[in-house]
């Protein structure tokens, strides 16, 4: 109920914004197929299967158009709504709340041996300790909560030209076959607090094509890397930062 009610304080704000003269014209989404009747019952019309190839799932096609009568005749005013008391401006807090600071590799003395902890229901299996952030300083985004990745050594892989960043937050990876460590996130992208995924690349003439990781909020990257339409997904341990 409070996810649907958002919603269409969302869609009516956009109503107001258009009515006020912002060339708002309609909202587009791609929607799994399990959420589609929280969208249609928002107004949202189903349009079919997305181009967009990514994880296990299809993905869907939405649209919301603005300016409709049916748009403006089932959108009561925002007061008439049970939005909870109080929601939007503890939404705005949060937004504006300071950023946790990003603790990178180098800060811990035994490298990434202080980062984990064993799983309780999987012998031999570690996850993350604490919660892994972008490691840019004035970022800071939480990108995965503590206890979601495991803990891999496993064979680096070339995410650009000599697997060296443009960006000096970026620590450089070894070239493969070298190994490093990786956080293994599976099975889907939904397990992220907050990712971005580059086009598909080609990285070398045999292998499959990858996703690069960025965080979704500053597009620092490349984190990590997926195959394109895989279920597992890479990030590298010295390439984000963490929350101790």
């Amino acid at each position: 109920m409070i996810a649907l009610n958002l919603l269409k304080e969302y869609i009516s704000r956009l109503e107001a914004a258009r009515k006020e003269g912002k060339p708002y014209e309609r909202v587009l989404l791609i929607v799994h197929e399990n959420l589609r009747s929280l969208y249609e019952q928002a107004g949202f019309e189903w349009l079919g299967k997305s181009s967009v190839v990514h994880g296990a799932l299809p993905w869907y096609e939405m649209r919301r158009v603005l300016g409709s009568r049916e748009t403006e005749t089932e959108i009561a005013p925002s007061e008439s709504r049970q939005v909870p008391a109080g929601l939007w401006e503890a939404l705005q807090r949060a937004s504006s709340a300071p950023r946790p600071t990003a603790q990178p590799l180098t800060a811990f003395s035994d490298g990434a041996l202080d980062l984990v902890e064993p799983h309780s229901g999987k012998p031999g299996v570690s996850i993350n300790k604490f919660d892994l952030l972008c490691p840019r300083s004035n970022c800071g985004s939480i990108i995965l909560k503590r206890g979601v990745g495991q803990w891999v050594e496993r064979t680096s892989v070339q995410m650009e030209p000599g697997n060296l960043s443009k960006n000096p937050t970026l620590a450089a990876l070894p070239f493969p076959p070298e190994k490093c460590h990786w956080w293994l996130i599976t099975p889907s992208p939904m397990e992220f607090e907050n990712i971005g995924f580059s086009r598909p690349v080609q990285q070398n003439t045999t292998g499959p094509k990858l996703k690069l990781l960025a965080c979704a909020e500053c597009d620092l990257g490349p984190l990590g890397w997926s195959e394109e339409g895989g279920s597992e997904f890479w990030l590298a341990c010295a390439r984000v930062g963490y929350k101790a």
